[in-house]
């Protein structure tokens, strides 16, 4: 009796999805260029399907407008298995047929589908999800729920459905090629777009989709909190660092001067270059100072016209941003106003807000104070303002 010869292995593609704009996570950099211990998030992505032995070819569906930071990856797409990204579409149901679109002819069996922000997918999972495939056709990674879960109307429970019976849908998602390909080709002619996963993709298209084990730590990057617990997780040490930032503006004609991203009336303006906001010049220059990045006449010198008149707001918008990208969090800015008038007390709240907005943190890593100078000096004098911010963040080493 001879055994019966083992059934070839299938050709494995895996889709990675990174054309999202991650609008929860905030900034302009997407989520997955944001550096995770040091490295991107869709590196990291990437390395663990292109060192996994069962996957064959990957695909990165990626923003049009992303190109640059793409190949700005580097080392992580020097392996063979990662073929020419493609771009993706305005949703993700849109990118994904993208991605399946490009391996359409290929000799690929299986495809998983996953997304780049969840960097923490293990061999096991991988394994897991290429077997579901092979036995069931359409397969999605399902994590219990430990909490109870319950539909709301009107601020009411108006359900409580069985715990037991619910699941938190993950990813990798694993299908046989041509049922997934053409179940998005099915959904995207009726004029469907709307599905947030592949699995209700698969029902749409009249396949009963199996539910197998997912991974608790397969978990996803939606905010920068979650970034920052991802940072913990993998033992990236967090150094807090302090900084202030210093700035003064003299009075000229105007009726209104701008403080904390809002438009105060007063009896003068600023003589100013940009805007002349004091109190977001000094917290931009404390930020910058507390990465060891500079100074706001560094990276906008007064001298180029493309500054002047400039809302000072877009230089604090970019001293945040290069924060997140090297996955740095904001612990407190704090900003004191020296002036004899306008009256900051007033306005304190809505500038607490306006920071916040801006930087894209909670109200209450913002603190906004004033004083005065009793009269003496320039400020006291009445002839302009200024004002001390220090910043508080922490940074990976």
């Amino acid at each position: 009796m001879t055994d019966k010869p083992a059934a070839p292995a299938p050709f494995v593609a895996a889709i990675i999805v990174a054309a999202g704009r991650g609008s929860r996570f905030g900034g302009d950099l997407p989520k997955q260029y944001c550096r995770l211990a040091g490295e991107p998030i869709l590196s990291r992505t990437l390395e663990a399907f292109a060192a996994h032995a069962g996957i064959a070819a990957i695909v990165t569906v990626i923003h049009a407008d992303d190109a640059e930071a793409y190949a700005g990856l580097g080392a992580a797409l020097s392996h063979d298995k990662i073929l020419p990204p493609v771009n993706g579409g305005a949703a993700r149901q849109a990118s994904v047929l993208a991605g399946l679109e490009a391996l359409a002819g290929t000799a690929v069996d299986l495809v998983l589908v996953h997304d780049a922000a969840r960097p923490f997918v293990s061999p096991a999972l991988i394994d897991a999800a290429i077997a579901a495939a092979r036995e069931h056709g359409a397969a999605v990674p399902g994590a219990a729920v430990t909490d109870t879960i319950v539909a709301v109307e009107g601020g009411a429970i108006a359900a409580a459905p069985e715990r037991a019976s619910l699941k938190a849908v993950q990813t990798p998602q694993a299908f046989r090629f041509d049922l997934i390909l053409a179940a998005h080709r099915q959904a995207a002619a009726a004029g469907r777009g709307d599905f947030t996963d592949d699995g209700n993709v698969a029902r749409f298209a009249g396949h009963a989709v199996h539910v197998f084990e997912g991974d608790p730590a397969n978990v996803k990057i939606t905010t920068r909190d979650d970034l920052a617990r991802a940072n913990q997780r993998l033992g990236a040490a967090m150094v807090s660092r302090s900084a202030t930032g210093f700035d003064v503006h003299a009075f000229g004609p105007g009726d209104h001067v701008w403080l904390c991203g809002l438009k105060i009336p007063h009896a003068h303006g600023f003589i100013a270059h940009s805007d002349g906001d004091v109190a977001l010049h000094a917290i931009t220059d404390a930020l910058l100072g507390a990465m060891a990045d500079g100074d706001i006449g560094r990276h906008f010198p007064p001298g180029e016209p493309q500054w002047k008149g400039a809302s000072s707001d877009r230089f604090l918008v970019f001293a945040a941003e290069r924060l997140r990208q090297r996955g740095g969090v904001i612990d407190l800015l704090d900003v004191t106003i020296i002036c004899e008038a306008p009256r900051i007390g007033p306005h304190a709240e809505a500038m607490r807000a306006r920071i916040a907005a801006i930087v894209e943190v909670k109200p209450a890593c913002i603190s906004v104070k004033a004083t005065t100078t009793e009269r003496l000096g320039f400020t006291g004098r009445g002839e302009g303002i200024s004002a001390l911010a220090t910043a508080t963040i922490r940074l990976p080493l």
